[in-house]
């Protein structure tokens, strides 16, 4: 049986609050609850949501930048919440990170050149002239000229502090990249550069991204496969494709809905949400979403929905829309 290149199981990440004078329990923040997906190599899998709703916080567990509460992230079989310090520093190799704000993700007091080769000097010991070949080469992989491996980051636009980005993370050749709001920082038409920048790249070597975004436009451009987050939980998994076309979690609906559409010819869903996302401390019974909800019945109140596998390759954790899905002739009504 085929493993895939990461599996994500029951991912689980509460932070405990500090109690006050009179209070008996101590509050918790959840976070994450409960998150699964698998990717396989060369796959981008996006991961969106209303701020708040746990995808960055996933980034970080996928990277053990902070040790989950429960749950396991096997990458290539290997749970790495279990390895301790040698083997995790081994397995840093395998997967990189490129983070949202290019101003503050690079070290101001290193070159370009010293920026990206220091990943691989963690590991190997390289000669000035293997650091300045390496450095060139990356460089000119992210459209930049080799001659910029001796500027400062001060000295290049939001841009190209993205692109220098990318390339310190690609120094080791890793096989996973997490990319946290990677183009919410950058102008329109630089975002697509980047974007474009990451397929090619992912075409070239067989990359395989977590795209973290609240921009729709951009996950329909550069996703295989889309998780839709709220308060910590999936609610929709499915091909991007087929969420664009048939969104079938009511929150999905209201996210699409939401996105501005620059075709004034093309229908948008109407799926009006009232109301404000619920606090992770103190969040509703049941279904997190039903206080939002417009299909809302006294289940949903009451029992927290499974994420339900459904015949179009789908999972939807929503009690009224997966009954509907797996009937032989489920229809339901959507506004145009």
């Amino acid at each position: 049986m085929k493993v895939p290149l990461l599996k994500v199981d029951k991912l689980t990440k509460h932070y405990p609050l500090a109690a006050g004078f009179l209070t008996k329990t101590v509050p918790v923040l959840r976070a994450v609850e409960d998150v699964s997906f698998s990717l396989e190599a060369g796959e981008t899998l996006c991961i969106v949501g209303e701020s708040g709703c746990g995808k960055s916080t996933v980034a970080r567990l996928l990277m053990r930048l902070v040790d989950p509460t429960a749950g396991r992230v096997l990458m290539e079989g290997t749970d790495i919440a279990g390895l301790n310090t040698r083997e995790l520093r081994a397995s840093r190799r395998r997967m990189q990170m490129v983070f949202q704000d290019p101003y503050s993700s690079l070290n101001p007091r290193l070159t370009a050149g010293q920026i990206i080769t220091e990943p691989v000097e963690n590991f190997e010991s390289l000669s000035r002239k293997q650091r300045d070949a390496l450095a060139a080469d990356l460089l000119r992989k992210v459209g930049m000229r080799p001659e910029m491996m001796h500027r400062f980051p001060s000295e290049f636009s939001g841009g190209q502090r993205q692109r220098l980005g990318i390339a310190r993370a690609l120094a080791l050749r890793p096989s996973l990249i997490v990319a946290d709001e990677a183009v919410s920082a950058l102008d329109v038409s630089v975002q697509a550069q980047i974007l474009n920048l990451l397929l090619d790249l992912q075409q070239e070597m067989g990359i395989a991204f977590v795209f973290i975004s609240h921009d729709l436009g951009v996950v329909e451009h550069i996703g295989h496969r889309v998780a839709v987050m709220y308060l910590g939980r999936v609610v929709e998994l499915a091909p991007c494709e087929a969420l664009f076309a048939k969104p079938v979690h009511p929150y999905t609906e209201a996210l699409i809905a939401a996105a501005p559409v620059p075709d004034p010819t093309r229908v948008r869903l109407e799926a009006p949400v009232e109301g404000e996302v619920p606090s992770p401390i103190n969040p509703p019974s049941g279904c997190a979403f039903h206080p939002r909800c417009p299909l809302a019945v006294e289940r949903c109140r009451i029992e927290i929905p499974p994420l339900v596998s459904m015949p179009d390759g789908r999972s939807v954790a929503c009690h009224v829309r997966s009954d509907l899905e797996r009937a032989p002739t489920a229809q339901f009504s959507r506004s145009a």
